[in-house]
């Protein structure tokens, strides 16, 4: 659970720099700006480079690459760092992990991601830049959110600011396809959100309707679930028949119009992804595809159904396997059926602590003149690393660059976010770490 006394501590900072910084930066803030901008172009070509190094998730040696170089930059900067090796049946490359200790301020944990989902077959171009914006693989999600890491870390360190200060960063190697068991891919985050008060990630930052930035004080869980439907084999027909019953193909459409009518709540979306059915039928082990036989004349005697579950609280998430199991067992004559459900990612539910957190962060940057940042509905965002932690903590996340089609061949990212976030990331971690 949160910790509520935290959650008191950040909405009094907020407060407090509500009326302490409405005219402004201060003067070391100030500097700290100056350094952004000035080193502005330094970031880009680091981002170009980590850009030009294909990390897939399952390129472990494009993953481990590109944490060799952002080590560098953590080492530089007075970090001690190391690389966090998964167990080879895993089949993942591992963490970087940076750290410093210090007892001044806020312990922060710093989140971002190595991979991409493009593997190193992927046609997709590397780094191409088409005047104020570029495109790339893996450019937006979530480089250009590393980098701003980076640089804000690197802005406060010219300044002397980072001297005594607790932060933790941690760029995981399969964040677009976490290794399993979770237990073991994301030990190292959940034992270093124990260490920390505060946890901020930097996937991209996403605009509203009205253009502005946002900050994301929610996120809804991932997780899955499997339908099994059997019903009795015969003649076609006979089907509607007290003898033959309806068949599994039947029902298993019936249960799914019964979760679109039924089940329906706000921020609660459940998607039927794959169906096979006929006289045999299945899934493979991972649900991602299927066999299917039969024949017009045979009444179906088996269905499956894998689908998708998203929510934003385990309350939610209870309602709708309460809701999914009733329809379920309304069973059409001649047929049964069964549910499972698959939890992965769990919820980051929007709280007082995160909101508090989005105003600090919010004043930051109204105070360098980059306007207020108001907050992402929730259910407008996937998964992120940043779930696994937030039980734990106060979190934000969405605090890296700004871009375009993210998983896609027009990934991209406008080139002036990367400053524009970093000042505000520079400026946020100033005032948690006084």
């Amino acid at each position: 659970m949160k910790l509520q006394p935290l959650a008191f501590a950040v909405l009094a900072l907020a407060l407090t720099l509500d009326s302490a910084r409405a005219d402004g930066l201060s003067a070391t803030e100030q500097k700290i700006v100056a350094e952004v901008k000035a080193h502005s172009a330094q970031g880009l070509t680091l981002l170009e480079r980590s850009v030009n190094i294909n990390s897939g998730t399952m390129n472990h040696e494009g993953v481990r690459a590109v944490g060799k170089l952002f080590g560098e930059q953590f080492a530089q900067l007075g970090f001690a760092t190391r690389w966090a090796e998964m167990p080879p049946a895993m089949q993942r490359a591992g963490h970087l992990i940076a750290a410093r200790e210090g007892k001044q301020g806020k312990r922060l944990l710093l989140i971002g991601h190595l991979d991409t989902v493009f593997e190193k077959d992927s046609p997709v171009q590397l780094w191409q830049r088409h005047g104020d914006r570029v495109r790339g693989q893996g450019v937006n999600d979530m480089k250009g959110g590393d980098v701003i890491i980076i640089e804000a870390l690197r802005a406060l360190h010219r300044v002397g600011a980072l001297d005594n200060t607790s932060i933790t960063v941690i760029f995981t190697g399969d964040e677009e396809n976490a290794g399993e068991p979770i237990a073991i891919s994301r030990a190292d985050m959940v034992n270093a959100a124990k260490r920390s008060d505060i946890a901020l990630a930097f996937e991209a930052t996403v605009r509203d309707q009205d253009g502005r930035d946002t900050g994301t004080i929610g996120r809804r869980a991932a997780s899955s679930w499997e339908l099994k439907v059997s019903g009795k084999q015969g003649h076609s027909s006979g089907v509607f028949s007290d003898s033959a019953g309806y068949g599994a193909i039947y029902e298993a459409a019936r249960i799914l119009d019964g979760f679109r009518q039924q089940v329906i709540e706000p921020d609660l979306t459940f998607s039927p992804g794959l169906i096979v059915g006929g006289t045999d039928a299945g899934a493979d082990a991972l649900g991602t595809a299927g066999q299917a036989s039969g024949k017009s004349n045979v009444i179906a005697r088996t269905a499956t159904v894998e689908g998708d579950l998203r929510y934003l609280s385990y309350a939610q998430r209870d309602r709708a396997h309460a809701k999914m199991k009733a329809i379920v067992a309304q069973n059409l004559p001649g047929t049964s059926a069964s549910i499972t459900f698959r939890d992965a990612y769990p919820p980051m539910s929007p709280t007082d602590g995160n909101l508090a957190l989005l105003k600090v962060y919010s004043q930051a940057s109204k105070d360098a003149g980059l306007g207020d940042i108001p907050a992402l509905p929730p259910g407008q965002r996937g998964a992120g690393d940043v779930q696994f932690v937030a039980p734990l903590l106060d979190s934000l996340d969405g605090l890296g660059a700004t871009g375009n089609g993210a998983h896609s061949p027009d990934e991209d990212l406008e080139i002036a976010s990367i400053e524009r976030a970093t000042i505000r990331t520079a400026i946020l971690l100033y005032r948690l770490t006084r």
